[in-house]
């Protein structure tokens, strides 16, 4: 009987033992970790916002790098957009982790930029607006009764599913189309975006307007205002157009050289908005609704910013830039009698 409780006693000893090294061993494993402080680092409570903005907004010039606008004109930008709204987006986010489609979910492109934003940015032109413009075109580029530059461009987008060659242009890519109509300050006055085929809105733009006789040459009789653009539209009464590069007389090669003159401030117009919104340099992987959205909302923001005091900071940023992809051939190349009367009237004018 003795040997057996032996044997019991030792038994139990070693399991103690064993059981004490065991435990010894895992402390010395947790002694050895790095005790956590905190659930979440005091740096990634905040994150980009509370950061990165608060610093950028310690440097004017950094801060329009990346923003594309200095503090103040971010700050009214701010106020477009209702609380209720961006608690609207936020709870959405927070429900859903889908982040690339809020704006367009909630409509931020026409309702909190849009509207309020539209009416003051990006007003419908009135007939006194169509004055203003033309007076200022006269005395900034010398052409008179413009109503602004005429031109469009490609945005590249990726290939809309089930579209066929809808979207398909002549640069083998996809794209929806920007029609713009700029005044003499390079703001946007009209535009149109994705079918380039639909141009009822030039027409709309012009339907109140009234005739005048141009400056220096009433002996011609009343001329209609008109919008000028290069070669790849059509010549319309209310459209003026270059003559062909041949037999050109000394007078058509003075109204082309003025319309030319006229008509590059479309072109500066959308060399300063690629070089602010990148996003149009790219291919743009979003509906052919939303891309229409964006750039709508890109115009608008270019009109926002575009104080008479930055146009020579913003042309020389947008002449080493990408320029966006013109449009081809608007239209036919037979004009009206009435269309060629208005060209020769601006031809023959003594201003």
């Amino acid at each position: 009987m003795l040997p057996f409780v032996v044997v019991v006693v030792v038994s139990a000893c070693k399991r103690r033992t064993i059981a004490l090294l065991l435990l010894l061993a895992r402390l010395r494993r947790r002694s050895g970790r790095r005790r956590c402080l905190h659930w979440v680092h005091p740096l990634n409570q905040h994150r980009c916002f509370h950061n990165l903005v608060a610093e950028l907004r310690l440097d004017s010039q950094r801060h329009h790098r990346y923003f594309r606008m200095n503090a103040e004109q971010m700050n009214e930008l701010l106020s477009f957009i209702e609380p209720k709204q961006r608690l609207a987006v936020a709870l959405r986010y927070l429900a859903s982790g889908d982040s690339l489609s809020l704006a367009f979910s909630y409509r931020l492109g026409h309702s909190a930029i849009g509207k309020e934003m539209m009416e003051k940015y990006l007003p419908r032109p009135t007939p006194d607006t169509w004055k203003e413009v033309a007076q200022t075109f006269w005395e900034k580029w010398n052409f008179p009764n413009c109503l602004g530059a005429l031109d469009g461009k490609h945005v590249v987008i990726q290939a809309p599913p089930l579209s066929g060659s809808q979207y398909f242009n002549y640069k083998k890519t996809f794209s929806s189309v920007l029609l713009a109509l700029v005044d003499a300050d390079y703001k946007f006055r009209c535009i149109q975006v994705g079918d380039w085929e639909d141009k009822r809105w030039m027409v709309e733009c012009m339907q109140d307007q009234t005739c005048t006789s141009l400056p220096g040459a009433a002996h011609l009789g009343d001329v209609p205002f008109a919008m000028v653009a290069d070669a790849a539209f059509p010549l319309k009464p209310y459209l003026m157009k270059p003559y062909p590069r041949h037999n050109l007389t000394k007078k058509k090669r003075i109204f082309n050289y003025r319309l030319s003159r006229a008509r590059m401030i479309v072109e500066n117009a959308f060399g300063i908005l690629a070089s602010q919104w990148r996003i149009l340099q790219r291919r743009i992987n979003l509906h052919p609704e939303n891309v229409d959205t964006l750039v709508m909302a890109a115009c608008i923001l270019h009109n926002f910013l575009l104080a008479p005091s930055e146009n020579p900071r913003l042309l020389e940023e947008a002449e080493g830039g990408r320029q966006m992809a013109p449009v081809p051939n608007m239209g036919g190349n037979r004009a009206s009698k009435e269309a060629c009367a208005g060209e020769s009237a601006f031809t023959e004018g003594n201003y």
